[in-house]
């Protein structure tokens, strides 16, 4: 499911990217949108972080780090 796109890996980056929670899965694992068009969904993991569906988090090696934003 991991692949690269635009020469940027957000699995092997040295930068963290903002993407899009599309859905949670088990084991503090999500499927987020990284906004590259179509095949646009990875897997990343959620466990650092208190994420829900529609957040935006900043993910760096297949981490999410941080949500982005305002949290109500």
């Amino acid at each position: 499911m991991n692949e690269c796109h635009d020469d940027v890996c957000i699995t092997c980056s040295d930068t963290a990217v903002q993407v899009t929670v599309v859905r949670l899965l088990d084991d503090e694992m999500a499927v987020v949108d990284t906004g590259s068009g179509a095949g646009s969904e990875e897997e990343v993991s959620v466990a650092l972080v208190s994420a829900k569906v529609g957040d935006t988090v900043l993910v760096h090696a297949s981490e999410a780090i941080a949500v982005v934003g305002d949290q109500p």
